[in-house]
């Protein structure tokens, strides 16, 4: 019988209890709030129940499992319990549970179950690295972003930007996904680095340069969600952001493949003085953003466009 281990987690922040217990129960807001959610799909089941698959990282590693979750926002708690797990985890599930303190502050406290394949001194020391790993970083920008929840409307901003391609899906799909080729075809692109840790998985670091003319660093993880779909978190982010998601969105219409590039990106309102000068305000980051992402996202879905096209055999595109 393998021995089930448990390990506790708590933070005290200064929010109302049922702010914080909303960032918890809205999984798909994780990868914007928590550093290692790389991605959730989130399915509601009916009764307080529901599953969410979840890509994240643990120990630099990309894993993926799927969580069946209790939702009780009277007593402030959700249970979850893995359904599907990845090595070297055979078990986990756990609580949150959210105590009032006072009106404008709560506890938190993230409380874990698990057993390790094999039961190996390994295996167990992998999975409590990552779960002290894991919940520290999540419980510390749990506590920011609900502290911060009254000014996340200005901080965040979610955009898009889009074209009309007379080409395949397949194509411009592959143009998109096969980024180790993006050095040679993206003129803002200067550095590619690309690795695939499992199926339908990509970590990819590049060196892009911004209108500007200065250089950025940036490291995502990428998943592929069938044909249509890819969507990445930036593990390594600009100075100006704490947090940067996006999707490669790809739609069959009557006029067209449409070709769209989803961002949502959080501001750092520390940060701003200190990159654009000290008359900068937040406002004046989230335009730079905004210009900064959407030229770079163009440019790679117009030469997704021209890529397409012409293996339809167009010889001339817009």
């Amino acid at each position: 019988m393998a021995t089930v281990h448990h390990a506790q987690h708590t933070i005290t922040v200064a929010a109302p209890a049922d702010t914080v217990y909303g960032l918890i129960a809205e999984a798909a807001l994780w990868p914007r709030v928590f550093p290692p959610t790389v991605h959730v799909e989130q399915k509601p089941q009916g009764g307080g129940w529901e599953t969410i698959r979840i890509w994240a990282t643990a120990n630099d590693e990309v894993k993926s499992w799927t969580s069946r979750r209790r939702l009780d926002p009277a007593g402030r708690t959700i249970a979850f319990r893995q359904e599907v797990s990845q090595p070297p985890v055979a078990s986990m599930g756990g609580l949150w549970t959210i105590t009032p303190l006072s009106a404008d502050s709560c506890e938190v406290v993230l409380d874990h179950d698990f057993t390790a394949v094999g039961d190996t001194p390994q295996n167990v020391a992998w999975i409590e690295q990552a779960v002290d790993r894991n919940s520290g970083a999540e419980l510390d920008r749990l506590r920011v972003n609900a502290e911060q929840a009254a000014r996340m409307p200005e901080l965040s901003l979610t955009f898009e930007d889009r074209v009309t391609v007379q080409g395949s899906a397949a194509d411009v799909h592959d143009f998109i996904w096969d980024a180790a080729a993006w050095q040679e075809r993206l003129p803002h692109v200067r550095r590619v680095v690309l690795t695939e840790p499992g199926p339908d998985i990509q970590t990819l670091e590049m060196d892009t340069l911004a209108k500007d003319g200065s250089q950025h660093t940036t490291k995502s993880v990428r998943v592929r969600l069938g044909s249509e779909r890819i969507v990445y978190k930036q593990l390594l982010v600009p100075a100006l952001l704490t947090a940067h998601t996006g999707e490669w969105i790809l739609r069959e219409t009557p006029a067209g493949l449409t070709a769209t590039s989803r961002h949502t990106i959080v501001v750092d309102p520390d940060a701003v003085a200190g990159v654009l000068g000290p008359q900068a305000s937040v406002a004046d980051a989230r335009r730079f953003v905004r210009s900064a992402l959407g030229a770079n996202s163009l440019a790679t879905l117009g030469h997704a466009k021209r890529y397409a096209e012409e293996r339809a055999g167009l010889s001339k595109v817009g």
